[in-house]
């Protein structure tokens, strides 16, 4: 019975486009997989606290100095 090959599920293989496409769209997901994880990684794992990591320095540009 494993040899048979009569009517039944026979897929066929995918074009080149169908499989040049999903590698593309495979390997645009990772990237951004990882850009994602190379900028919020941190805070993702409870390694740092969202407001911790701005690095815009707000505290100094609204003047509290001179106060």
């Amino acid at each position: 019975m494993a040899g048979h090959h009569g009517p039944g599920f026979n897929p066929h293989l995918p074009g080149f486009r169908h499989q040049f496409l999903a590698k593309a769209l495979g390997a645009t997901m990772w990237f951004f997989i990882f850009y994602r994880a190379r900028q919020d990684g941190a805070k993702l794992l409870g390694l740092s606290h969202p407001w911790e990591a701005h690095g815009h320095g707000h505290h100094d540009e609204h003047g509290h100095e001179h106060h």
